[in-house]
């Protein structure tokens, strides 16, 4: 069951990751959504894209904790 988190220490604990890091979660993040819109053969190319910024993205992540390490739908 997961606990909502005040907004207040949301912003706190924003505040202490450097903003290439936030920057990096969130390109992470909005690449692994790409991924899966990606399914079909005529749009491999833009899938592959798609990976390489993720796992650029994810190198940014896994250097300041590897427990943010975002995972797309391989």
């Amino acid at each position: 069951m997961s606990v909502p988190i005040p907004d207040a220490v949301v912003t706190m604990i924003g505040r202490q990751i450097p903003e290439h890091v936030l920057a990096a979660e969130v390109e992470a993040t909005n690449q692994a959504y790409n991924i899966t819109l990606c399914r079909a053969p005529q749009y491999r190319e833009a899938r592959e894209y798609a990976l390489s910024d993720l796992a650029r993205a994810n190198k940014t992540l896994a250097q300041f904790d590897p427990r943010l390490i975002v995972r797309g739908a391989a």
